[in-house]
């Protein structure tokens, strides 16, 4: 989340940047200036030039540095200061730049960084008409110029406050979006508690009811074999059988005690023995992280969506750790469809895949459908950020602030 509210406005500003560079050379050709020093003026806008057109490849392709701002403002302001002294007389032509630097990293949630350039443009422009007076007689450091001077040291100030007031709106945000994430850990806790109780429950209760009632129709039906104590022994045993699956289903009890990838595997092979299609499996030993009910709920609902709807020959399942997350991957070749549909059924109130979507999101975590209608569906679910202890097991979810 900070690499992403802090990276986006340094993206832009190295996308406004070349047409900026062009505008410079415009103004210059249409003023006509003879510039002092040519040779220099023209190495250095084309420094200015490589340079730009490499950060803009640089931050497109990469994660920005945090250093990143820093580096991309000062750039500007020594190629801003180094073209205005080569150019002399066109120093004057120059001067909308002093004015566009500071507003170039007032989004930046920065205020050090914005307050730092606005100051630094503004003593840049006082030196660079300093050296220009003492190159030129006919020059001189007139009230206009300090005027001038008084209006960047606004817009430092300006702009300035203005990140101040972006920074402090974006940290209510964060602060909202941690609550709203720990809200959801607490509520996915609550019910995977809840379904561990409940299971037990039915296990230790009316499943063992059922089990001793059907014992106590098996004695019955060796004493005195009758048509309907074998109806009755029938009922009771497919009523146990879904009781089990229902019990598993709440709380699988090979999740709890040998972690998601045994759990994973199994669930592999119940879909796999039914025939409906064929399971390749590639399931790496990821431990027991803390996310792995959500990772087991979306595994089950991945796969039962694609045995009701895809009718697909092939499915594969991935499982993998990246990092300090761990990534769930299911694809098949069934009839795809459109992943907008999704979205639509969260905003309808459906539960489901729309609902693992919206509460992945809100732990940190992510799932991404890419999908095509005829074309087959990829599903890939990504857990939140994970510490890992000694042992290379995930012991505590940790979230992006």
């Amino acid at each position: 989340m900070v690499e992403h509210l802090s990276a986006e406005p340094v993206r832009v500003w190295a996308i406004l940047r070349l047409p900026l560079i062009v505008l410079m050379l415009l103004r210059i050709y249409v003023a006509g200036v003879q510039h002092w020093l040519p040779v220099l003026y023209g190495v250095v806008l084309a420094v200015y030039c490589v340079a730009a057109l490499s950060w803009l490849v640089f931050v497109l392709r990469r994660p920005v540095p945090r250093w990143g701002p820093w580096v991309s403002a000062a750039i500007d302001v020594i190629a801003v200061l180094a073209l205005c002294v080569a150019s002399g007389g066109a120093t004057a032509e120059l001067l909308p730049l002093f004015l566009v630097l500071p507003i170039s990293v007032a989004f930046q949630d920065r205020p050090a960084l914005t307050a730092t350039l606005g100051i630094s443009t503004a003593v840049g422009y006082l030196v660079v008409w300093w050296i220009f007076s003492m190159r030129d007689a006919t020059v001189e450091m007139t009230r206009v110029v300090y005027v001038q001077f008084g209006f960047l040291l606004w817009l430092a100030a300006a702009t300035s406050a203005l990140c101040l007031v972006l920074t402090r709106r974006s940290d209510r945000v964060l602060a909202l979006l941690e609550v709203r994430r720990r809200l959801v850990l607490e509520s996915a806790q609550a019910e995977e508690r809840q379904n561990r109780e409940l299971a037990e429950h039915l296990h230790d209760g009316p499943l063992q009811t059922l089990l001793a009632a059907r014992l106590e129709v098996d004695e019955l039906r060796e004493r005195a074999p009758d048509p309907a104590l074998d109806m009755v022994h029938s009922a009771l045993q497919d009523t146990a059988a879904g009781m089990r699956s229902t019990v598993t289903a709440l709380h699988p009890q090979v999740l709890a005690q040998l972690g998601l990838t045994a759990a994973v595997r199994e669930l592999v092979r119940q879909y796999d023995s039914r025939g409906d299609f064929i399971v390749e499996a590639e399931l790496d030993d990821v431990g027991k992280p803390a996310s792995q009910a959500i990772l087991f709920r979306a595994a089950r609902e991945l796969l039962n969506n694609i045995s009701k709807h895809a009718s697909a020959t092939v499915v594969t399942v991935r499982l993998f750790r990246q990092g300090e997350r761990v990534v769930l991957v299911i694809g098949d070749d069934g009839a795809g469809f459109d992943p907008a549909v999704v979205e639509q059924r969260v905003a309808q109130g459906h539960i489901g895949l729309a609902s693992l979507l919206v509460r992945l999101d809100a732990m940190g975590g992510s799932m991404a459908v890419d999908s095509v209608v005829g074309a087959g569906t990829r599903v890939t679910v990504t857990s939140p950020v994970e510490a890992m202890d000694p042992e290379g097991s995930a012991s505590k979810m940790s979230y992006p602030k």
